[in-house]
């Protein structure tokens, strides 16, 4: 579908073309049928995401970070291990459904271990539970994707002092969705699950797609501490 796109106006449409996808799966079709050109197609979009979300990890993390075992899920083609590699960390396993762009993720020879499995349709591995270092989840948490319930599962795989670090878009289409992750990262840490570490919003996430929208989309980066 995307073979070809160079330009904005390509991108553009490509992505566009995704609003047309009712469900979960139809939306894992759509990041399939993107893979090969993704990475190109996210570069001209100026997203940044990934960036952010390992920026915000750095500045934080004060362990050891070649023994750090990191979980990026809804990991894509990789674009999160790799900023993480040049913040120091080493140790990947990696979650998507889209198989394609697991095979790319592969190709990195980043991370040890990889995963297929629909997120939110089925719940993360029993034995993964207090597992991790490091959880991390770049744009997933959106509306048409992975839903907000899975923020608990994330926070369940999490070693006791661990993070997660997460990302969604406060542009106009994604207030609702935000609107209902904010009140469960806010209800679980009611509960004494995790505390909050940091909140950063963007202003410039990455260029905008829709009509109703101009120059850039705005976005936000959370990091909990697991209790």
């Amino acid at each position: 579908m995307s073979v070809g796109s160079n330009t904005f106006e390509d991108v553009k449409a490509v992505v566009s073309s995704a609003h047309n996808n009712t469900t979960y799966r139809q939306m894992v079709d759509f990041y399939s049928s993107w893979a090969e050109n993704y990475d190109q197609d996210v570069a001209i979009l100026e997203y940044r995401a990934p960036t952010l979300a390992a920026n915000c990890i750095s500045n934080h993390f004060s362990g050891d970070r070649e023994k750090a075992v990191l979980l990026d899920v809804a990991c894509g083609t990789g674009l999160l291990a790799k900023q993480m590699k040049r913040h120091g960390f080493g140790r990947f396993v990696g979650l998507d459904a889209c198989e394609p762009m697991l095979e790319i993720a592969r190709e990195t020879g980043l991370y040890q271990e990889l995963k297929q499995s629909m997120l939110g349709e089925e719940p993360l591995p029993d034995q993964w539970a207090d597992s991790f270092d490091v959880v991390l989840i770049s744009g997933a948490l959106c509306g048409g994707h992975a839903p907000v319930a899975v923020v608990r599962d994330l926070c369940r795989v999490t070693k006791p002092g661990g993070y997660v670090c997460m990302t969604t878009r406060t542009n106009i289409g994604n207030l609702e969705y935000k609107g209902a992750l904010d009140h469960e990262l806010k209800q679980m840490e009611e509960e004494g699950l995790w505390i909050c570490v940091d909140v950063t919003e963007v202003e410039e996430w990455e260029r905008a797609v829709s009509e109703k929208e101009d120059g850039y989309i705005s976005g936000v980066v959370y990091l909990y501490k697991k209790i």
